[in-house]
């Protein structure tokens, strides 16, 4: 039997690109480091040799020019690709994407749709510093007409920023370097509607619910295997679709676990975790609850630059087992 290929997430991002551009001329890619061998790691390799400059257009460094012209071209017609290699910069560019491509269509009546992608790479760690080392999704969730994406797997980096760049609405694809290494079992490209993709179920489990987006589902992946050295059966749901969220899947796993364990990349205050929690706690019947809904987010602090300092600031999947085995330790009477 011949062995199922394996892809890595950077190579998965790599193949939706050349998908969409070999297949939709209307598509193009606009920004910063883009005919560079290393500013996007290796999910761009070549592509302006493959397709042109005109389709791959490296930009001067201005992430608010870059993305309002990807918003004009938008409203024109075109399907522009907009990629911040750094997603701490990219918030030079807010007033085109707040203010702009998530409010066109409801301010004229659905007349026009910007079809426009965001692209924000999260940089973190390597002693980086708090300038470098953020990741902002659950600011973008809050804006009502952006859609927003945070792909795990491999496959779904490459499927979903299909979607993304063919749906009618301006989305956030936001992917994180430290999935780069990633792999998969590769499968065949597919293209989905955004509109019905949802929370997935990694990984089932009768014990506990364990829920991320991005790296954090790597930690929840990896937490699940920890708990199971401990007897413990971890449910894993990966989020894929932050805004909208629908966590009707993942409620319906708490009802049966009775344990929710929110895991997210970034801060806890209005943090993207307390959503999810909330969310939750919305639909179930509380008595259904054998302990309280726990969070793992990051300190409420910037990111440090000192090597040490990042080794206790960012959540590993040792304190997400630790947090979900605490729930079995101290039974919690909810009234």
């Amino acid at each position: 039997m011949a062995a199922t290929a394996r892809i890595r997430y950077g190579e998965a991002i790599l193949a939706g690109f050349e998908y969409l551009l070999h297949r939709y001329p209307e598509v193009f890619v606009i920004g910063q480091g883009l005919w560079s061998p290393w500013y996007v790691g290796n999910t761009m390799t070549d592509l302006d040799k493959k397709f042109g400059k005109h389709r791959i257009i490296d930009t001067p460094v201005s992430e608010s020019a870059c993305t309002g012209a990807g918003v004009g071209a938008a409203l024109a017609g075109m399907r522009p690709i907009v990629v911040h290699p750094r997603i701490d910069f990219m918030l030079y560019a807010m007033d085109a994407v707040v203010n702009q491509a998530a409010k066109w269509s409801h301010m004229i009546g659905g007349q026009a749709h910007p079809a426009v992608v965001i692209r924000g790479i999260v940089n973190r760690g390597g002693e980086q510093g708090a300038q470098h080392s953020q990741s902002l999704h659950s600011w973008f969730s809050h804006i009502p007409g952006l859609r927003v994406v945070m792909p795990y797997t491999p496959t779904d980096a490459r499927d979903l920023l299909i979607a993304s760049t063919l749906c009618d609405d301006p989305v956030m694809y936001i992917d994180d370097r430290w999935l780069y290494s990633e792999e998969c079992d590769d499968s065949p490209i597919r293209e989905l509607d955004l509109r019905d993709i949802g929370p997935q179920c990694l990984r089932a489990g009768k014990e506990v619910t364990l829920v991320g987006s991005g790296y954090s589902t790597h930690l929840c992946m990896a937490a699940a295997r920890l708990l199971e050295a401990s007897q413990i059966a971890a449910e894993v749901f990966d989020l894929r679709v932050l805004n909208p969220l629908n966590c009707g899947d993942i409620a319906r796993s708490v009802e049966k676990t009775g344990r929710l364990v929110a895991v997210d990349g970034s801060w806890t205050n209005c943090g993207l975790a307390g959503e999810v929690i909330a969310q939750v706690c919305e639909k179930i019947d509380p008595r259904s609850l054998r302990a309280a809904p726990r969070r793992v987010t990051l300190p409420a602090a910037p990111a440090p630059t000192s090597k040490p300092l990042e080794a206790v600031y960012y959540p590993t999947a040792e304190q997400v087992a630790q947090v979900a085995k605490q729930m079995f330790e101290s039974a919690r009477t909810v009234t």
